[in-house]
């Protein structure tokens, strides 16, 4: 019997691995990203996405076939701004994107306590990577796997001293991304630690309708604009129309304690029925123990976030007064693991909503 042919075999039609997918780097020269290291990373299975190399190995643009799934600010990307870590500034260089890096040491609204002054969400996306490696796929010798690793520092005389060593990867011929996140305290001394990924949605996936997809105990973060939302009354779980009431810095969050399932993995992410197209994100509970669900529907800036951390973002000060904030003591490490995977087949979109849905 002929062997069936299938769309992975390329025995003899492809010479240049590229033709199918792989990691091309390259600097963009115009603009607010100008002279910004990227990646871009083409899944050969209809997604593809940009890694910002100068801003901790941040995903940006992310899109399948001719769907984007994330959500972009006005600026896109910008070159790093290691300074951006006073008051608010850091919402200057924020491309938004699929995954923002939140932390090393502090996520939340800026503060300014006796353990020092910190910035919103941290100084860690806003820091270059040093590359160790970029791995091709190699389709003579079928290896698939595809990735960039490098390391992230977030060094300061006298601390806090830690390390982010990041490895993204993919498989040719899977619609998925994978972080491998190590975080080590290369200091002498315990240094605290807070880390979130500020996964961002935007249109076509999120569109009026599309579903946000979670299991579990929910309260709003507990402001007015949060309450409006996050209630009994409202379906939060599902994505607005835009909002006038979300103009300017109008915008929502709840706070998750997801439902892990017997292995201990969380799974959260998106449905648009209209598309037939979800994303489903997976983690391990023990790593991120919180997850908030961030709604912003303001007019041309319409997105929302769904973000797994160790700590909700409440800030160092906060969860060292609930006893919840880390503290990494000296040559310490500690892993964290995400996967995002693109479903499109009804049979994959239905065992996602059984397994995270309502």
């Amino acid at each position: 019997m002929a062997q069936k042919k299938t769309s992975f075999d390329w025995q003899d039609r492809v010479g240049n691995p590229a033709q199918v997918g792989g990691i091309e780097t390259s600097v963009l020269d115009n603009g607010l990203g100008k002279g910004t290291r990227i990646a871009w990373i083409n899944t050969g299975a209809g997604l593809r996405y940009k890694v910002v190399i100068d801003r901790a190995l941040d995903i940006v643009d992310a899109f399948h076939n001719q769907h984007s799934l994330a959500w972009l600010s006005h600026a896109g990307v910008t070159a790093p701004r290691p300074d951006a870590n006073e008051g608010i500034e850091w919402l200057w260089p924020f491309g938004g994107g699929l995954l923002t890096t939140c932390g090393l040491s502090h996520v939340g609204g800026p503060e300014d306590d006796e353990s020092g002054r910190r910035g919103l969400h941290g100084r860690i996306s806003n820091t270059p990577a040093e590359i160790e490696s970029v791995v091709q796929p190699d389709l003579r010798t079928g290896k698939l796997d595809m990735s960039i690793t490098a390391v992230v520092k977030e060094y300061r005389v006298f601390g806090p001293t830690l390390q982010l060593r990041r490895t993204i990867s993919s498989t040719l011929g899977q619609p998925a991304i994978r972080i491998h996140d190590v975080v080590t305290n290369m200091g002498n001394t315990p240094t605290p630690h807070m880390l979130l990924y500020h996964c961002n949605y935007g249109w076509p996936l999120v569109d009026e309708g599309t579903q946000i997809v979670w299991k579990g105990a929910w309260r709003s973060r507990g402001m007015d604009m949060d309450n409006a939302i996050f209630n009994d009354q409202n379906d939060f779980r599902v994505c607005r129309k835009p909002l006038e009431a979300h103009r300017g810095g109008g915008e929502a969050c709840g706070f998750i304690d997801v439902a892990a399932d017997k292995s201990g993995l969380c799974t959260i992410g998106l449905h648009n029925k209209k598309l037939g197209l979800a994303v489903a994100t997976r983690y391990k509970k023990t790593q991120f123990p919180c997850m908030a669900n961030w709604q912003h529907w303001g007019p041309g800036e319409y997105v929302t976030g769904l973000e797994p951390g160790t700590n909700f973002p409440i800030g160092q000060s906060a969860a060292r007064k609930q006893k919840k904030l880390i503290h990494l003591a000296p040559g310490r490490s500690r892993t964290y693991d995400l996967e995002i995977r693109v479903l499109t087949k009804d049979a994959d979109i239905n065992a996602f909503l059984k397994t995270a849905g309502q």
